[in-house]
């Protein structure tokens, strides 16, 4: 394999794409690459989808001998996770109860891709049935951290994100229902983008809780995040031209985002908060009591994706309780210990609440706070403490699963690492369907962080 080949492989998606339209790199041989370090890589990927990749890479090929490249993105060897259907491939999901599962057709989102020219590398491991922020799989296999092997990935698209970190895929297909794109991407020196809900159709992706999943992609840069979107939500590509901190305002929540921070953590939000502003950036700080309020029914009235998930795996549960990792099946089994009164009363205030946090950044570019308020934790604590696994999920998903609760749409970027040599991130937090304004102001910091 040419050393050409094995350095593009560390850049962009985006690089990837236009050195194969300029004739300087062949996708078949890219892709021979990419299968053969996926395949040295069984902790990221759950099955590899060889032949079908090598079909792909031979019409990407003979597109861009003629010009006639179906994008940015065509010929961009990419990962899925695996609860992602294509037809003939087993979709496991991280679960025992979904083994040996094939679906007949592909999901609309890979279908996407397809017709993109994204080339399918494989599926990629993922917390079980996608219901863990943290990316710990005892039951198939937990995903590798690149910036430290004792810790966990971050979840639930472990696979997803390591695919890319450790240079198995251009790009990543993942799903976020509580913050299952943006945590994995934050602790794995990510781009992570969650969309909206609704607006990436999600037939033919196994569901967690119908009414938060959504899918996004997990990349090296925001043009990347932004060619991705344009792919999976089948919409015109955001402008980033020009993107620039000057004049942008974004709003910082001072309300449960900030609290019970790793201190080194805090120190990296504090600085890249004073070095946006010294690029041009308003950045007001500032109380959102609907933040608060949001997890306090979740608490109390049920968390939407628990009562979701039990009503969508309950069954399969109680049918073999003992093919699920115990940790994951009290998870879901505690979505059965609400009303269908409490529920409703949950889903109501969430949309009043999401009205509110809405109005309090209407005058905002974005919301603005850390993405997780703790680094990964290691793996050795959270196998030797039931309590230390359930609080550090918690923990991980605090931030993030805010923006699912109220319908909101994110975008994490990272910023560096902090002392310690793990990585911090920035969480810009948008309003429904707001993508484009998200991703330009995205571009803008990452601009920023890059001089």
């Amino acid at each position: 394999m040419s050393s050409e080949i094995e350095t593009l492989a560390t850049k962009s998606a985006s690089e990837i794409g236009r050195s194969i339209a300029r004739g300087a790199t062949d996708p078949r041989e890219l892709t021979e690459f990419y299968l053969e370090r996926a395949g040295e890589k069984p902790d990221i990927y759950a099955r590899l989808t060889a032949d079908r990749a090598r079909a792909a890479a031979r019409a990407s090929k003979a597109r861009a001998d003629v010009g006639m490249m179906r994008g940015p993105l065509d010929g961009v060897p990419t990962s899925w996770k695996d609860l992602i259907d294509f037809a003939g491939v087993p979709t496991e999901a991280g679960s025992q109860l979904r083994k040996g599962y094939t679906p007949d057709r592909d999901a609309i989102v890979a279908a996407r891709g397809e017709r993109a020219g994204l080339i399918p590398l494989g599926k990629t491991h993922l917390s079980e049935l996608a219901f863990s922020g943290l990316g710990y799989n005892p039951m198939t296999a937990t995903a590798p951290n690149p910036f430290d092997s004792a810790r966990v990935p971050g979840g639930s698209s472990s696979g997803a994100a390591a695919s890319v970190s450790f240079g198995a895929a251009g790009l990543a297909v993942g799903s976020d229902t509580g913050g299952s794109v943006r945590i994995p991407a934050a602790w794995q020196g990510l781009v992570g983008l969650k969309t909206t809900h609704g607006l990436i159709p999600n037939d033919g992706v196994t569901p967690l809780s119908p009414s938060l999943d959504t899918i996004g992609p997990l990349t090296r840069t925001v043009e990347d995040a932004a060619f991705a979107y344009s792919v999976l939500a089948d919409r015109k590509t955001p402008d980033l031209t020009g993107a620039s901190l000057k004049g942008s305002r974004f709003f910082a929540p001072e309300t449960i985002v900030l609290d019970d921070m790793d201190p080194d953590l805090r120190a990296a939000f504090d600085a890249a908060v004073d070095m946006l502003r010294e690029q041009g950036a308003t950045v007001d700080f500032g109380p959102a009591p609907e933040l608060a309020e949001a997890l306090d029914v979740a608490a109390s009235h049920g968390a939407i994706v628990n009562t979701e998930g039990y009503a969508v795996w309950g069954e399969a549960i109680e049918a073999d309780p003992e093919a699920i990792y115990p940790l994951i099946r009290e998870r879901f089994r505690s979505g059965g210990n609400y009303s269908a009164p409490q529920i409703e009363f949950a889903r109501l205030k969430f949309q009043t609440l999401s009205r509110v946090f809405q109005a309090r950044i209407a005058a905002y570019d974005a919301a603005l706070c850390p993405t997780t308020p703790k680094h990964a934790p290691k793996i050795a604590d959270i196998e030797a403490s039931e309590e230390t696994y359930v609080a550090e999920n918690l923990l991980a998903l605090r931030n993030t699963r805010l923006g699912n609760l109220l319908a909101l749409c994110g975008l994490t970027i990272p910023t560096g690492k902090t002392a310690s040599g793990l990585p911090s991130a920035l969480l810009l937090t948008g309003r429904p369907f707001n993508e484009p304004a998200l991703l330009r102001a995205g571009a803008a910091i990452e601009a920023a962080f890059a001089r």
